[in-house]
């Protein structure tokens, strides 16, 4: 889970004071790139697309018949895979909802 800079978050809260107030403000942008949302969503379907290559590849080595690999894994790993598709398709819908609630607002 992402921890909040208290640092950050005051100083963000002082330029919306001084907004509020009239006056001119500089905010500062110190997110750096491993925390951007385009990132986090990037390492989102990267780690989808590992757990479905997982499952993938046990259901490959089952097929073949690969003693080590247990039908209960091979399943596991299925259903695993298609929660985190379910769950990755479910974010996508709430995120273009949520834009195209921002694009219909009036100016």
């Amino acid at each position: 889970m992402n921890s909040i800079d208290p640092g950050h978050l005051l100083s963000q809260m002082h330029a919306l004071e001084s907004f509020a107030n009239g006056q001119s403000i500089q905010l500062e942008n110190k997110l750096d790139e491993s925390k951007s949302f385009g990132n986090l969503m990037k390492q989102a379907v990267d780690q989808v697309n590992d757990t479905q290559m997982q499952a993938v590849n046990l259901s490959k080595a089952f097929e073949m018949g690969n003693s080590q690999v247990d039908l209960s894994e091979v399943m596991i790993a299925i259903q695993k895979s298609r929660v985190s598709f379910q769950a990755l398709t479910e974010v996508r819908n709430k995120l273009l909802t949520a834009y195209q609630d921002v694009m219909n607002m009036p100016v």
